[in-house]
Protein backbone atom coordinates (compact mmCIF):
# COMPACT_ATOMS: atom_id res chain seq x y z
CA UNK A 1 0.00 0.00 0.00
CA UNK A 2 1.37 3.25 -1.01
CA UNK A 3 2.01 5.57 2.31
CA UNK A 4 -0.14 8.64 1.16
CA UNK A 5 -2.64 5.56 1.34
CA UNK A 6 -2.15 4.37 4.29
CA UNK A 7 -2.16 7.80 5.93
CA UNK A 8 -5.50 8.49 4.85
CA UNK A 9 -6.65 5.38 6.26
CA UNK A 10 -5.14 5.54 9.70
CA UNK A 11 -6.47 9.34 9.43
CA UNK A 12 -10.04 8.24 8.30
CA UNK A 13 -10.00 6.06 10.72
CA UNK A 14 -9.10 7.52 13.96
CA UNK A 15 -11.73 10.36 12.54
CA UNK A 16 -14.11 7.86 12.79
CA UNK A 17 -13.92 6.24 15.74
CA UNK A 18 -13.97 9.48 18.02
CA UNK A 19 -17.29 10.83 15.51
CA UNK A 20 -18.87 7.71 16.31
CA UNK A 21 -19.70 8.27 20.11
CA UNK A 22 -20.27 12.21 19.35
CA UNK A 23 -22.17 11.90 16.57
CA UNK A 24 -25.04 9.75 18.82
CA UNK A 25 -25.12 12.52 21.53
CA UNK A 26 -25.60 14.79 18.47
CA UNK A 27 -28.41 12.96 17.10
CA UNK A 28 -29.81 12.00 20.41
CA UNK A 29 -29.54 15.75 21.86
CA UNK A 30 -30.81 17.41 18.24
CA UNK A 31 -26.98 19.29 17.73
CA UNK A 32 -26.95 18.67 14.24
CA UNK A 33 -27.37 22.87 13.67
CA UNK A 34 -24.83 22.83 16.26
CA UNK A 35 -22.44 21.32 14.19
CA UNK A 36 -23.08 22.77 11.18
CA UNK A 37 -22.76 26.21 12.99
CA UNK A 38 -18.95 25.17 14.14
CA UNK A 39 -18.05 23.85 10.46
CA UNK A 40 -19.60 27.34 8.91
CA UNK A 41 -17.40 29.31 11.61
CA UNK A 42 -14.58 27.67 10.88
CA UNK A 43 -13.70 29.89 7.94
CA UNK A 44 -12.93 32.86 10.59
CA UNK A 45 -10.76 30.23 12.74
CA UNK A 46 -8.35 29.69 8.97
CA UNK A 47 -8.53 33.83 8.90
CA UNK A 48 -7.20 33.34 13.05
CA UNK A 49 -3.92 31.48 11.70
CA UNK A 50 -3.29 33.46 9.01
CA UNK A 51 -3.12 36.47 11.52
CA UNK A 52 -1.71 34.85 14.08
CA UNK A 53 0.45 33.26 12.04
CA UNK A 54 0.03 30.06 13.40
CA UNK A 55 -1.36 26.44 12.07
CA UNK A 56 -4.82 26.67 10.93
CA UNK A 57 -6.14 23.95 12.74
CA UNK A 58 -5.08 25.72 16.36
CA UNK A 59 -7.29 28.85 14.53
CA UNK A 60 -10.64 26.53 14.04
CA UNK A 61 -9.52 24.73 17.55
CA UNK A 62 -9.74 28.31 18.99
CA UNK A 63 -12.54 30.11 17.03
CA UNK A 64 -14.58 26.67 17.61
CA UNK A 65 -14.10 26.70 21.34
CA UNK A 66 -15.17 30.42 21.57
CA UNK A 67 -18.76 29.69 19.61
CA UNK A 68 -18.87 26.54 21.68
CA UNK A 69 -18.58 28.87 24.97
CA UNK A 70 -20.50 31.88 23.57
CA UNK A 71 -23.27 29.52 21.99
CA UNK A 72 -23.23 27.64 25.84
CA UNK A 73 -23.66 31.36 27.43
CA UNK A 74 -26.38 33.22 25.06
CA UNK A 75 -28.67 29.69 24.77
CA UNK A 76 -29.51 30.51 29.05
CA UNK A 77 -31.36 34.08 27.27
CA UNK A 78 -35.03 33.86 26.57
CA UNK A 79 -35.08 36.56 24.03
CA UNK A 80 -33.98 34.56 20.69
CA UNK A 81 -34.35 30.42 20.08
CA UNK A 82 -31.47 28.59 19.40
CA UNK A 83 -32.15 27.85 16.14
CA UNK A 84 -32.04 31.61 15.48
CA UNK A 85 -28.94 31.58 17.72
CA UNK A 86 -27.36 29.18 15.46
CA UNK A 87 -28.17 31.17 12.35
CA UNK A 88 -26.84 34.38 13.39
CA UNK A 89 -23.72 33.48 14.60
CA UNK A 90 -22.69 30.28 11.77
CA UNK A 91 -23.75 33.16 8.60
CA UNK A 92 -22.43 35.54 10.57
CA UNK A 93 -19.06 33.99 10.82
CA UNK A 94 -18.91 32.59 7.40
CA UNK A 95 -19.47 36.11 6.00
CA UNK A 96 -17.14 37.61 7.93
CA UNK A 97 -14.65 35.38 7.19
CA UNK A 98 -15.02 35.43 4.02
CA UNK A 99 -14.89 39.61 3.93
CA UNK A 100 -11.56 38.44 5.88
CA UNK A 101 -9.42 36.66 3.50
CA UNK A 102 -10.71 39.02 0.47
CA UNK A 103 -9.36 42.17 1.86
CA UNK A 104 -5.79 39.84 3.13
CA UNK A 105 -3.74 40.58 0.15
CA UNK A 106 -0.72 38.22 0.71
CA UNK A 107 -3.02 35.50 2.51
CA UNK A 108 -2.76 31.99 0.16
CA UNK A 109 -5.82 29.77 1.49
CA UNK A 110 -6.61 26.62 -0.35
CA UNK A 111 -10.73 27.36 0.14
CA UNK A 112 -11.27 24.12 -1.71
CA UNK A 113 -9.32 22.21 0.86
CA UNK A 114 -10.88 23.63 3.77
CA UNK A 115 -14.48 23.50 1.76
CA UNK A 116 -14.40 19.55 0.71
CA UNK A 117 -11.20 18.40 2.98
CA UNK A 118 -8.30 16.66 1.61
CA UNK A 119 -7.84 13.40 3.52
CA UNK A 120 -5.15 12.24 0.65
CA UNK A 121 -2.77 15.29 2.18
CA UNK A 122 -2.74 14.90 5.77
CA UNK A 123 1.15 13.84 7.32
CA UNK A 124 1.75 10.92 9.71
CA UNK A 125 1.82 14.25 12.07
CA UNK A 126 -1.62 14.72 11.44
CA UNK A 127 -2.62 10.80 12.05
CA UNK A 128 -0.67 11.19 15.71
CA UNK A 129 -2.87 14.20 16.64
CA UNK A 130 -5.98 12.66 15.62
CA UNK A 131 -5.21 9.55 17.21
CA UNK A 132 -3.87 10.89 20.59
CA UNK A 133 -6.50 14.12 20.56
CA UNK A 134 -9.44 11.78 20.09
CA UNK A 135 -8.13 9.25 22.80
CA UNK A 136 -8.28 12.56 24.92
CA UNK A 137 -11.87 13.55 23.83
CA UNK A 138 -13.09 10.02 24.23
CA UNK A 139 -11.98 9.92 27.69
CA UNK A 140 -13.62 13.02 28.34
CA UNK A 141 -16.75 11.54 27.23
CA UNK A 142 -16.61 8.78 29.15
CA UNK A 143 -16.30 10.94 32.05
CA UNK A 144 -19.52 13.10 31.64
CA UNK A 145 -21.35 10.02 29.84
CA UNK A 146 -23.45 8.74 32.69
CA UNK A 147 -24.91 12.59 33.16
CA UNK A 148 -25.47 13.41 29.21
CA UNK A 149 -27.54 9.77 29.09
CA UNK A 150 -29.37 10.70 32.05
CA UNK A 151 -30.07 14.24 30.30
CA UNK A 152 -31.32 12.23 27.00
CA UNK A 153 -33.84 10.85 29.42
CA UNK A 154 -35.29 13.79 30.92
CA UNK A 155 -33.01 17.10 32.11
CA UNK A 156 -35.18 17.97 34.67
CA UNK A 157 -35.11 14.45 36.50
CA UNK A 158 -31.41 13.92 35.84
CA UNK A 159 -30.88 17.45 37.60
CA UNK A 160 -33.19 16.18 40.57
CA UNK A 161 -31.13 12.87 40.84
CA UNK A 162 -27.95 15.12 41.39
CA UNK A 163 -26.28 15.22 38.05
CA UNK A 164 -24.38 18.20 36.80
CA UNK A 165 -26.62 19.33 33.82
CA UNK A 166 -25.41 22.71 32.89
CA UNK A 167 -21.65 21.33 33.27
CA UNK A 168 -22.61 18.52 31.16
CA UNK A 169 -24.46 20.32 28.70
CA UNK A 170 -21.20 22.82 28.10
CA UNK A 171 -18.82 19.86 28.44
CA UNK A 172 -20.13 18.19 25.62
CA UNK A 173 -20.64 21.53 23.70
CA UNK A 174 -16.54 22.01 23.84
CA UNK A 175 -15.77 18.43 23.30
CA UNK A 176 -17.89 18.32 19.89
CA UNK A 177 -16.22 21.92 18.89
CA UNK A 178 -12.82 20.21 19.31
CA UNK A 179 -14.18 16.95 17.47
CA UNK A 180 -15.68 19.46 14.44
CA UNK A 181 -11.69 21.08 14.37
CA UNK A 182 -9.92 17.70 14.42
CA UNK A 183 -11.92 17.20 11.04
CA UNK A 184 -12.05 20.00 9.32
CA UNK A 185 -8.68 19.00 7.41
CA UNK A 186 -10.02 15.49 6.57
CA UNK A 187 -13.05 15.95 5.67
CA UNK A 188 -13.63 19.73 5.17
CA UNK A 189 -16.36 21.85 6.69
CA UNK A 190 -19.20 21.16 4.31
CA UNK A 191 -18.84 17.24 5.46
CA UNK A 192 -17.77 17.44 8.77
CA UNK A 193 -21.34 17.35 10.13
CA UNK A 194 -22.29 14.47 7.70
CA UNK A 195 -19.98 12.73 9.61
CA UNK A 196 -21.36 13.37 12.95
CA UNK A 197 -24.60 12.88 11.78
CA UNK A 198 -25.29 10.51 9.19
CA UNK A 199 -24.13 7.46 10.53
CA UNK A 200 -25.33 7.36 14.17
CA UNK A 201 -28.74 8.22 12.27
CA UNK A 202 -28.31 5.39 10.45
CA UNK A 203 -27.19 3.64 13.01
CA UNK A 204 -30.51 4.22 15.63
CA UNK A 205 -32.62 1.58 12.64
CA UNK A 206 -30.36 -1.41 14.02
Amino acid sequence: MDEFLARALAGGLGLALVAGPFGCFVVWRRMAYFGDTLAHAALLGVVLGVALNVDFTIGIALLSLVVALLLGFMQRQRHLASDTLLGIISHGALATGLVALALMQDARVNLMGWLLGDILAIGWTDVAVLWGGGAVLLVALALVWPTLVAMIVDEDLAAVEGHAVARARMVLMVLVALVVAAAMKVVGILLVTALLVIPAATARKF
